[in-house]
């Protein structure tokens, strides 16, 4: 069994793949930072004893996604699932206010990003007659919260497209799911916040958010389940909030 994950370099993507790892899948790993990809490979080698294969690549580059997938050489083809994780939030500011360098960023990577990545890997689970791909959103694309416009909008956009994917791909027999967290610690709000890290802190504070793993293990239960059976839309949320703005402190 083969999982190709993008973003692998940090957050719910590493987690999922050391997640897969445990299940004796062999993986193919994507994200922009080499070291990071290299670290991990070392780490899921040795401790896991699977095949791994780094594709360093931005999402926002098509020509970039294209290049790498072509390069997968034929033992990496037989892909069973793809997990399109690679996405991010960049500041939290009124529509007014918005920064354009930070609606591009987020645009080009949530939705341009996964839209790239889908469309050449959903050509090799054709020709291979199989596959699965899993979709992580968010509950900003369930509901719209203040100062969330954008990323709202663009994690609203992978909401449907997850939606249109599991018609256009379901005579091809591909399943297609979708994994909507709440809120998860991670890199995310240092990204959100372009590298603040105090303020980031801030936002889990006083409170038990998810866990990576969490969303990786619920990542390979949908992965897991028989072939008949398809999870299409799960929302995962810690205890303490309710939804995308109430949060118990």
């Amino acid at each position: 069994m083969i999982a190709l994950i993008t973003g692998a370099t940090s957050g719910i993507g590493k987690s999922t793949a050391i997640e897969f790892a445990k299940h004796g899948y062999d993986l193919i790993i994507t994200g922009r930072r080499q070291e990071r990809l290299v670290e991990l490979k070392s780490v899921l080698t040795k401790e896991y004893s699977i095949k791994v294969l780094n594709l360093r690549f931005d999402v926002r580059d098509e020509k970039q996604v294209e290049a790498a997938i072509n390069s997968i050489p034929t033992e990496f083809k037989k892909i069973d699932v793809l997990v399109n994780n690679a996405g991010l939030a960049a500041g939290l500011s009124a529509i007014q206010d918005g920064k354009l360098a930070h609606w591009e960023q987020m645009i080009d990577t949530n939705v341009k990003g996964l839209l790239y990545v889908t469309k050449h890997i959903s050509k090799i689970l054709i020709e291979n007659k199989k596959g699965h791909i899993i979709n992580v959103g968010s509950i900003a694309g369930k509901e719209v919260y203040a100062n969330g416009n954008v990323y709202c909008a663009t994690k609203h956009a992978v909401d449907a497209l997850n939606k249109g994917m599991r018609i256009d791909l379901l005579p091809h027999g591909i399943k297609v799911s979708s994994v909507n967290p709440g809120m998860v610690e991670t890199e995310f709000s240092i990204v959100r916040f372009d590298g603040d890290e105090e303020r980031a802190k801030k936002v889990y504070e006083n409170i038990q958010p998810l866990k990576p793993e969490d969303i990786a293990e619920t990542i390979y239960w949908m992965a897991s389940r028989p072939a008949h059976v398809n999870i299409n839309d799960v929302i995962i949320m810690p205890t303490i909030q309710a939804n995308a703005t109430t949060v118990l402190r």
